[in-house]
């Protein structure tokens, strides 16, 4: 008889997005926009901490320098088992090291990812959702009134960094590095215009997404919200502290997310997101390639001219 022992090499992946960095000419206009949004902004060691309210992982890093915004780094997180094994694979692969960027933690693996940008991998906890995202769910009832009062609606307040979406000048090459070389696996794509990527470790349906772009940038951070309600909240919100632009409220086909996206300062974008579908550690996402108008959205106003303009190339 035949042994059932899986003689399958264990599973090496990526399993968070552990913290995005950029930088913008004016750290105060950054703390306004981000402390509106519903952060917990923070001043550390001379860049800007994003945190979620209770929460105790620091998401992101905003570094002040002239002229423009630019994605600097991304750190992706590893379990503590999977340090070695990382070394040896990326040694397999011929992957040189490179040194931190100016303002990065030394510690980790640094190597260069698509389009230049830096990566870092890192031992950490997961911060990626185990779980789907929480849902609060209209209250069923009769004789009383469902609706939130304008009069008392407080400040909306994300929960946690669901995904960043990156611009690359080769969508369909960065996705073979993220999946070659960091494990992630393809949720969806459509042609070479844009593709989504998740952890088989489990995470929402997309840890990362590409889109097609003349190199690399940061179009917009996403930040789980747990009901409609807070999406649109999150507009109204915006839009008094004077950050009206944006896209939405709507839904996405690929990932079913319920969506605003938010115009910053500097042409890019921070989402809230409702209701995104999630990828259960080790199952199988039924990937496929979908048509143009799939790409984006199911309903929801038109989409602006703009919407995926890289500027941190027309700066």
């Amino acid at each position: 008889m035949g042994s059932n022992t899986s003689t399958a090499a264990p599973l090496l992946a990526v399993h968070s997005v552990d913290e995005f960095a950029f930088s913008v000419p004016d750290l105060e206009q950054a703390r306004h926009f981000y402390a509106s949004f519903g952060l917990d902004v923070r001043g550390e060691d001379g860049c800007l901490a994003l945190y979620t309210h209770g929460h105790a992982h620091r998401w992101g890093r905003i570094r002040q320098e002239g002229g423009r915004k630019r994605l600097l780094w991304i750190s992706m997180g590893i379990h503590a088992e999977d340090a070695q094994r990382f070394e040896r694979h990326l040694s397999r692969l011929n992957m040189a090291r490179i040194a931190p960027p100016a303002g990065a933690d030394a510690g980790g693996i640094w190597i260069a990812g698509p389009d230049g940008l830096a990566l870092q991998l890192k031992v950490a906890p997961k911060s990626s959702p185990s779980a789907p995202s929480p849902q609060a769910q209209p209250q069923p009832g009769a004789n009383f009134g469902r609706a939130p009062t304008r009069s008392k609606v407080q400040q909306v307040r994300p929960l946690y960094l669901s995904h960043l979406l990156m611009f690359s000048a080769d969508v369909v090459r960065a996705t073979r590095f993220y999946v070659e070389v960091l494990g992630l696996r393809v949720s969806d794509t459509s042609g070479d215009v844009i593709a989504f990527l998740h952890s088989p470790h489990g995470s929402d349906h997309h840890l990362i997404a590409l889109a097609k772009s003349g190199g690399p940038g940061l179009h917009h951070t996403s930040w789980c919200v747990p009901s409609i309600d807070d999406v649109g909240l999150g507009m109204e919100q915006m839009g008094e502290a004077g950050y009206p632009d944006g896209w939405g409220v709507g839904r996405h086909v690929l990932g079913s997310n319920y969506f605003r996206y938010v115009r910053d300062p500097w042409g890019s974008y921070a989402e809230y997101s409702y209701d995104i579908d999630f990828v259960a550690p080790g199952a199988q996402w039924p990937a496929a390639d979908h048509p143009p108008e799939d790409s984006l959205y199911v309903w929801g106003p038109a989409v602006p001219e703009d919407f995926v303009t890289n500027h941190e190339l027309n700066a």
